[in-house]
């Protein structure tokens, strides 16, 4: 099992291939930093690989970009796809299967509308229109070959680690949308999860799933929970105006094709998720 770009993310993904006995290879910047369960190889995804393992069955690519600007997003995500694919290609190995993590930023703003899979990915921001172009490559480059590619667009990350909403709320920063505006989530575990479960699974997968939780919540909703979780004053809400009126991206993802699979999360809404995390649970990896 290959992960390539063997972060947060990637080293939950790792501890779960290894806990099923699989040998696994994570490749990143700073190897020294996983754990023993995965071998650690120094790798800059922006760049030109190292030599691979040449009996590599499954790969992951879970790229995160080193800032949110359209460059950092090239330089990690269509690059890193390329020279992943490159490097399996210079070795001639022909995984059985690749998934890289996207996003539900390949959807443009729905208007609250339900998005799944079957949606046209029409972006309005740079990070969703690279994140198509790094897709499109996959696909491309593996059609005619023996590997599966695999797309898993998720929602936003939260998790161990991954505490903003509670930092804000707990903060006195964070701020109600005027208008409702809705927010798809998925707990750190249940990312890793979904990664293994499309990757191992004995059926063949779809080229796309949308990896979210079963509630497409409201943000204000999301933000008066985690302040009464926490005993916190509840959150303003914003003035309204044009600007935070629309509101980025207002879509419900639905996970529908990943639960016909038989996938069970783990923390469906993030009630569960958000009391979890709350109560310490889990540990944030490098």
């Amino acid at each position: 099992m290959l992960i390539a770009g063997c972060g947060d993310l990637g080293t939950e993904v790792g501890l779960r291939f290894a806990a099923e006995g699989h040998d696994v290879v994570g490749l990143r910047r700073s190897p020294e930093k996983l754990p023993a369960e995965i071998h650690g190889v120094f790798a800059d995804l922006s760049t030109e690989l190292p030599e691979l393992p040449t009996d590599v069955d499954i790969v992951v690519v879970a790229i995160a970009a080193d800032a949110s600007t359209e460059d950092a997003y090239r330089a990690a995500y269509l690059d890193g796809v390329k020279n992943v694919l490159d490097a399996l290609e210079r070795q001639s190995i022909e995984p059985r299967r690749i998934l890289f993590v996207s996003s539900t930023a390949v959807y443009k703003d729905s208007g609250g509308a339900v998005v799944d899979e079957s949606t046209p990915t029409e972006p309005t921001r740079f990070s969703g229109k690279v994140l198509v172009e790094a897709e499109d490559l996959l696909f491309a480059r593996t059609r005619g070959t023996n590997t599966q590619p695999i797309s898993l667009r998720l929602g936003g990350i939260y998790g161990p680690g991954r505490t903003r909403l509670i930092d804000q709320v707990r903060s006195g920063k964070a701020v109600i949308p005027p208008l409702p505006r809705h927010t798809n989530r998925v707990h750190r575990d249940d990312a890793a999860a979904m990664i293994v479960h499309l990757t191992t699974m004995e059926a063949a997968p779809d080229p796309v799933y949308v990896g979210v939780d079963d509630h497409a919540a409201e943000m204000g909703d999301v933000l008066r929970f985690l302040a009464s979780e926490m005993g916190c004053p509840e959150p303003t809400t914003a003035a309204p105006d044009s600007a935070s009126d629309a509101g980025p991206g207002d879509k419900r993802c639905s996970n529908a094709r990943l639960r016909a699979t038989g996938f069970e999360l783990t923390f469906p809404t993030y009630k569960e998720g958000y009391r979890a995390l709350l109560a310490g649970e889990g540990v944030r990896h490098p």
